[in-house]
Formats: structure tokens, C-alpha cells, sequence
């Protein structure tokens, strides 16, 4: 597998991540940014990053540490990053004029049977790729961060995109040991974000209106909902949680879902509203300073290792 080639746009944590992940499934990757200094640091952090998992036996994939960092090399020349890629992971900046940039050079150098996906956790595929001559081979395929430690990818096809090229990705994720989902049509959010953001808006209600404090609202999601949705999705919680299936679990409770989301209200504006913004900063940094916040992370990417260990198991 390690003669076929991927490539990655972008040197940033989002397109190191992917460089592990695809070098991790024995695939030759080759890694694009504008400045060789920004590669060289790249592959420093890569090199560092590799060891340390392989410590910590944390390494996914069946290659050492040294044999992984091998297939990456780096380039600064979009035409030799498109030569002989079955797939380009694109991760630049959530700029749209520079995605629309970047992918108009990629349309002239593009062979016909490379896909390309975004990282983009914004940009519907159509806003960047309409119009060009190779948009049936282009579409999204957004990671969660960490994507090395959290395997859903969803899969977005703009309406142009051809039913192979969404297959190919599928493939390729799974292929690498992520989880893709794939949506019929390109929404704007896609699925998580929108689901993220709903949770999002009413936690912000709750603290706005004085229910709850930060730690307690958001106790509520990792010491209650979140063990459950760690397993299962929402639909097959409550399908588990009521005697006949989840057609009985709606009969029984959808009067009080509907009675409750009434109450819910208009959306926050979670920019305007300067005071519960400040409110929630000042508690949040109570929680986890600014100056621990890279710690925290560490700690939280330690123990989604583990986590994804005990679902392994699970599943």
C-alpha cells in the first residue's frame, strides 16, 4: 500500500494529524505548504509527535514510529503534490477566498480520477468548487479534532459531486481506520456542527437565565448524557431506554419533547449578548486558565486514547 500516494494542502496541526493518520495505514503521503520553513517545522513535530505515541503505545498502525515518518515527505509545488495522489487532503486556513484560489489551481492540475477533500468545518463544497472543470471529483470531508484520536469523518458532496468520488472517500477513511458518515446532500453546519451548536445554544440559555452555572451545564453533559453518547447515539439511547423501541419511547415521551422545546425560545446571539459572553469567559478560565489550556489538552487527548481503546472493545 505504501507505493500509492496521498497528499495533504496545508502543514498546520489539521494536516499533520491527517499525515499520521494516512502514514499510519501505510500509505506514501506527501505534504504541501508555501514555505519550506513551514515544512521543515512540520516534520520536526511530526518526528517528535510519532515518538511519543510509539512511547506511550499509542501508535496506530502496524508500523513503527521511524517507518511512518518515512513515507511523509514535503513539497512546495502544487503540481508535483498532484502528481500520482489518488486523494488530496485539503486543511488551509477557513478563508473562503483562499480555498476558492486554491482550487482553482488544483482544477488545472488535477488528473481525472483524484479526489479532493476539505477539512473545512464551514464552507458548504459548492461555495468553493462551482464552476471549475474537475467539481464532480471535489467535496468535504471534515475531521473532529483531535482527528487522531477521534475517528468520525463526515463526508459532504456538493451537488455536483460524482457517487464514486464519495465512495472513494468513504473507502480511503475506512481504509485508515476512520469512521465516515456521509451526507445525501450538503447542508450548511453538516451534521455535527449542527447538532453541536443546538446543544451549544441552550447551555447558553441555561447560564444566561441563571439555571445553572458553567461547570454544573456542562456536568451535565460529561457526567451524564456525554457516558451515554461516549457508547451510543442519541437515537439508540432512546431506543434502549424505553420497553417497546424507540417508536414506544416517542409515544410515551413526545408530548414532553415538544411542551419542552417550545420553551426553548429564539436563538442566542452568542456574540451581541457582551455580558453572558463575559460571564461564561470569566467561569470557563476559573475551570481551566488561559495559560493551562495546553495542558488540559494534552490530559484530554491522553485519555481519548484510552477512551477509543474501551470502544474498540464495546464495538
Amino acid at each position: 500500500m505504501s507505493s500509492r500516494k496521498v497528499g495533504i494542502v496545508g502543514s498546520g496541526l489539521i494536516g499533520r494529524a491527517w499525515a499520521m493518520l494516512f502514514a499510519a495505514a501505510g500509505y506514501r503521503v506527501q505534504l504541501y505548504d508555501i514555505l519550506e520553513s513551514q515544512l521543515s517545522t512540520a516534520l520536526q513535530e511530526l518526528d517528535k509527535d510519532l515518538h511519543s505515541l510509539e512511547e506511550k503505545g499509542s501508535l496506530r498502525g502496524q508500523l513503527r514510529a521511524a517507518e511512518q515518518f518515512a513515507l511523509i515527505e514535503v513539497t512546495t509545488k502544487l503540481e508535483e503534490l498532484t502528481r500520482e495522489a489518488l486523494y488530496i487532503q485539503e486543511c488551509v486556513p477557513e478563508v473562503l477566498q483562499l480555498k476558492r484560489s486554491l482550487y482553482t489551481q488544483l482544477d488545472e492540475l488535477l488528473g481525472e480520477d483524484t479526489v479532493v477533500g476539505s477539512s473545512t468545518s464551514t464552507f458548504m463544497p459548492s461555495l468553493y468548487s462551482e464552476g471549475l472543470k474537475r467539481r464532480q471529483q471535489m467535496l468535504v470531508a471534515h475531521p473532529l479534532n483531535p482527528p487522531y484520536f477521534i475517528p468520525l469523518v463526515e463526508i459532504v458532496p456538493a451537488p455536483w459531486t460524482s457517487p464514486q468520488a464519495v465512495e472513494r472517500t468513504h473507502s480511503l477513511m475506512l481504509s485508515v481506520g476512520q469512521r465516515p458518515v456521509t451526507l445525501r446532500r450538503e447542508i450548511q453546519g453538516f451534521a455535527t456542527n449542527r447538532i453541536q451548536y443546538a446543544i451549544l445554544n441552550e447551555v447558553w440559555r441555561l447560564v444566561a437565565s441563571g439555571i445553572l452555572s458553567v461547570a454544573d451545564v456542562d456536568r451535565v453533559l460529561s457526567q451524564g448524557l456525554g457516558l451515554r453518547y461516549a457508547l451510543l447515539g442519541s437515537l439508540e439511547t432512546a431506543h434502549l431506554n424505553a420497553p417497546g423501541g424507540v417508536a414506544d419511547y416517542f409515544q410515551r415521551f413526545g408530548g414532553e419533547i415538544s411542551a419542552v422545546s417550545a420553551t426553548y425560545g429564539a436563538t442566542p446571539d452568542t456574540q451581541g449578548d457582551k455580558v453572558t459572553l463575559e460571564d461564561i469567559a470569566r467561569q470557563c478560565e476559573e475551570l481551566v486558565p488561559l495559560e493551562a489550556l495546553e495542558a488540559r489538552r494534552a490530559t484530554r487527548d491522553e485519555f481519548l486514547t484510552k477512551l477509543a481503546k474501551l470502544k474498540k472493545q464495546f464495538e
